[in-house]
């Protein structure tokens, strides 16, 4: 297990590797929450933690056998959270912040696949919000999402679904972290329930994978991502991610594949919180066939 003590801040090529793997390896990552676990209580202020340590990722592993060009494909096997989480409204944080006039920390208990908030009881949704690969361009913050992974904040990155990402670099170098117990699409507030965890995935090399990456499969839909400096800029990638996989897939023209998606994929908000926002377009896989 690479334990939750190596962690990085910013993904990149120069990160130096915690552990070696080949593709076909499970690997179990322990995380800390996005807060780096300094958060504890209802007292502890966010505006006194250590913002340097905001968005921790476990890792980086080097995956033998990976070069530039390739594609990593990750099968989320098993995510297992702690039983406690927090949540936050914070001034400037999120789509209300301009209106958030004091901060404010809720501990979120977690028992038998419920959360507690101020009475309500809610159904869990595990998924990491911090995975990626380091990527071509200079380091990103852990913070921030791209084409190598990143900060998505998609809540379909979840058990049981395979996450297709980039490689940049030799070794791939994947980390992932910010795990959330729960969280709406778009995560309006700037956090999830966030919480610490364990995370089990089974890594594979892909060679001549001919798909824009990040991909999402999960048993019956293909799920397009992509991060931009706006909604309008990530939702284009998205949809011309998924054109280009129906044209594909079906021999058809573009024409065609756009009515496609007009009648029967959806456009869906990850989050639009972070310095990039992520949007997410989905389709059935019994259309592509």
């Amino acid at each position: 297990m690479i334990e939750k003590n190596n962690v990085i801040f910013n993904m990149n090529s120069e990160n130096k590797p915690i552990a070696k793997y080949k593709s076909g390896d499970i690997i179990e990552f322990e995380t800390m929450d996005c807060f780096s676990e300094s958060i504890k209580n209802k007292e502890d202020l966010l505006s006194e933690i250590n913002w340097e340590c905001v968005n921790p990722a476990t890792g980086p592993v080097y995956i033998e056998g990976s070069e530039e060009g390739d594609v990593l494909k990750v099968d989320i096997l098993e995510i297992k959270i702690e039983d406690k989480g927090v949540v936050i409204a914070f001034p400037g944080a999120g789509a209300l912040g301009d209106k958030v006039k004091k901060e404010e920390n809720i501990i979120v208990e977690i028992k038998d696949n419920k959360g507690y908030f101020g009475g309500m009881e809610f159904d869990l949704n595990p998924m990491i919000g911090v995975i990626g690969t380091a990527p071509k361009e200079d380091k990103i913050s852990t913070d921030t999402p791209y084409n190598h992974g990143g900060n998505m904040d998609c809540k379909m990155i979840k058990q049981g679904v395979s996450l297709y990402l980039p490689v940049n670099t030799k070794g791939a170098l994947l980390a992932l972290g910010d795990l959330h117990a729960a969280m709406g699409d778009g995560e309006i507030m700037g956090s999830g329930v966030e919480v610490s965890g364990k995370v089990k995935v089974k890594v594979e090399v892909i060679k001549d994978f001919k798909y824009s990456t990040p991909l999402i499969e999960t048993e019956d839909k293909i799920i397009t991502i992509a991060s931009r400096d706006t909604m309008e800029k990530a939702s284009k990638k998205a949809i011309e991610n998924m054109a280009d996989i129906i044209i594909d897939k079906k021999n058809i023209s573009l024409n065609k594949a756009g009515m496609i998606m007009s009648i029967l994929a959806d456009l869906k908000v990850c989050q639009i919180v972070d310095p990039k926002m992520t949007m997410r377009m989905e389709l059935e896989k019994k259309y592509l066939k």
